[in-house]
């Protein structure tokens, strides 16, 4: 029974990112080419890549999540009540998108079953629009004050973990904070505002230090990937090999993120991959001189 709704959950998430998948792998190149680490830096081109990441991509994933659930006008609806999540946080929201694209679709559902049969001749299109409109302004505005905020509250509590564990020098132990951080998205929250700091002062000390590499690390993201070349079927794994090159050569970690969003549990694979790979950093005392970017192989 258990197993079953496991299941059935990481279909519908599936039916979410796979669509979008597309978009990731387009954003990836565009972020790999022009930022100023990339292969080709253009100032100008790099302008795209954060309003994608930020507006665009959540935006895709909350229309098709509302899709999902109620065809296109879900959809419609869906996008609106995920741009009240993306304006209500600072950080690329797509775990808000994945909750208020479903919500949103099954709001708009319930009320067109309740109107059914109940709208005067000649005022369907109307309502329709209407009914949108309206049922749309209020999720917004329920994700902009409850949803955002929220997903910031659980952002603020994993940056502590971090911030706690690599105090007590635990360091594998913080891969438990750290991928699941990394797949919300926070990746330059947790490596700039937590690790880079205490890396950059270790390393004017003794010369070099291992917070640069607990969550630049491609290994976990890479393997996630080379595992949905190998196991997956259907678009995701159609789509792994030119986001595992990304990933490798790119070294743009968000690329692999939706694959995890896409399938939960998989999560455990890069927590564990991660933990393992500081462990042997920390056998072998390895370190670098400052942040790596980009976070390639």
């Amino acid at each position: 029974m258990l197993k079953e709704k496991v299941q059935k959950l990481g279909k519908f998430l599936s039916g979410m990112v796979m669509p979008n998948i597309g978009a990731f792998i387009a954003w990836g190149f565009i972020t790999a080419l022009f930022i100023a680490s990339g292969w080709f830096p253009n100032e100008e081109l790099a302008t795209i890549v954060d309003p994608m990441l930020k507006y665009l991509l959540p935006v895709l994933v909350g229309y098709t999540g509302g899709k999902v659930v109620a065809d296109t006008r879900g959809g419609v609806i869906g996008a609106i009540a995920t741009f009240g999540v993306i304006m209500g946080a600072d950080i690329p929201m797509f775990i808000g998108a994945m909750i208020m694209g479903p919500l949103a679709g099954y709001v708009i559902k319930k009320f067109d079953k309740a109107a059914q049969g109940k709208v005067p001749a000649g005022f369907e299109m109307l309502v329709n629009n209407f009914s949108v409109g309206i049922l749309g302004m209020l999720l917004a505005i329920l994700g902009f004050y409850a949803v955002g905020p929220a997903v910031a509250t659980v952002t603020n509590i994993l940056k502590g973990g971090v911030e706690i564990v690599v105090n007590k020098g635990l360091l594998p132990l913080s891969a438990i904070f750290i991928e699941p951080a990394k797949v919300l998205f926070l990746n330059n929250a947790i490596n700039h505002g937590i690790i880079g700091p205490i890396g950059i002062e270790q390393a004017q000390e003794a010369g070099k230090s291992i917070m640069f590499l607990l969550e630049a690390n491609p290994g976990p993201g890479l393997g996630v990937l080379l595992a949905y070349c190998i196991y997956s079927k259907g678009s995701l794994k159609e789509s792994a090999p030119g986001a595992a090159i990304i990933h490798a050569l790119g070294g743009i970690h968000e690329i692999y993120f939706p694959y995890v969003l896409a399938n939960p549990l998989l999560l455990l694979a890069p927590i564990v991959g991660s933990a393992a790979g500081i462990l042997v950093f920390t056998i072998f005392n390895v370190g670098l001189v400052a942040t790596p970017s980009p976070g390639s192989v």
